[in-house]
């Protein structure tokens, strides 16, 4: 009996490490099924919100509709293009304005938005700011406004014969147009900084906020004055919180649409090709030409993305080398 029983005591121990392989696997598989529960939602949303969009305008910029019959009234097909639209895109010297005219307001509107935004933060941040949630919740709100409300709002402070500022300035000689053509990207460079300065302002102070306080007390037993902690202490610990508002920003400013579509019925210097993404906006629902709006909305996209990582690789270039 005792010699029956062998076989079955050896296989209950070799099966044993099987069954303990199996209990250490198991919460492995639960780890891996509970991650990619967490994951599929935004995976999904992220391909239907993100990916196919993206996808979509790059299949619609490589066709064009050709129409067939006397007239064209034989009806309409889609047909492959390859780079022909592309090309029109790039041929268009109204659509090259409009990328040189948002890359000249970038230059000037990617400093003074992150500088605006740097002093107010740092102001809110100093020892004898007084009111802060007042002024940053004051600072905030403009962003709350929506873009075409802020747009309608400023073009009745732009407009002469409605606005108390032209009225002001010329009570006391000083004539201004904020709408001809030599001052309307500025006027348009203003509303954006007023919008959104203060959404800028909050990445900035929470940055700001989570710096180890005894970092300045340190630096004051230095000898360090406000200044010396903003210079040696401060600025480069917000750097994280700068180079993102600037990324921000340099996208935010080639992405110019509702501001000068508002802006335009007021000023004769705003053309329907002002801005890339108004000049694609025209071609898609004024021209009814889907192919070569998707065509300039890729080419956009790519300068955004080329100017936005280049700036985070230069950034990075220099945290390598300091």
């Amino acid at each position: 009996m005792s010699r029956a029983a062998t076989p079955s005591r050896r296989r209950t121990r070799a099966a044993t490490p099987s069954r303990r392989r199996t209990r250490a696997a198991t919460p492995s598989r639960r780890r891996t099924r509970a991650a990619l529960g967490f994951l599929t939602p935004f995976l999904a949303l992220y391909a239907a919100f993100f990916v196919l969009p993206i996808g979509y305008a790059l299949y619609q910029s490589l066709l064009t509709t050709v129409r067939t019959g006397p007239l064209g009234m034989g009806g309409a097909e889609r047909v492959f293009a390859g780079l022909s639209n592309y090309q029109a895109a790039l041929g268009d010297q109204a659509f090259l304005d409009s990328l040189v005219r948002v890359a000249i307001f970038g230059v000037v509107q990617v400093p003074v938005m992150i500088g605006l935004a740097t002093v107010l933060a740092l102001v809110l941040d100093s020892a004898s700011a007084r009111g802060v949630r007042f002024f940053r919740s004051s600072y905030f709100l403009p962003y709350g406004v929506p873009g075409v409300i802020a747009s309608i709002l400023w073009g009745f402070l732009y407009t002469p014969g409605v606005s108390p500022i032209v009225d002001v300035l010329g009570s006391i000689g000083v004539e201004v147009s904020f709408l001809d053509g030599g001052s309307v990207l500025w006027s348009i460079l203003n509303i954006v900084t007023w919008q959104f300065a203060g959404y800028n302002v909050l990445i900035i102070v929470a940055q700001l906020n989570s710096i180890d306080r005894d970092l300045y007390e340190a630096a004051r037993i230095d000898g360090a004055n406000a200044w010396h902690l903003v210079r040696h202490v401060k600025l480069p610990l917000i750097t994280p919180a700068l180079v993102l508002t600037t990324v921000f920003t340099i996208i935010g400013s080639l992405q110019l649409f509702a501001e000068p579509l508002v802006l335009r019925p007021i000023s004769n210097a705003i053309s329907m090709t002002y801005t890339p993404n108004l000049a694609a906006y025209t071609q898609a629902f004024v021209n009814n030409n889907y192919s070569l709006a998707a065509a300039q909305a890729v080419i956009l996209a790519l300068v955004a993305g080329v100017l936005s990582f280049g700036f985070l690789r230069l950034v990075n270039r220099k945290g390598a080398d300091t």
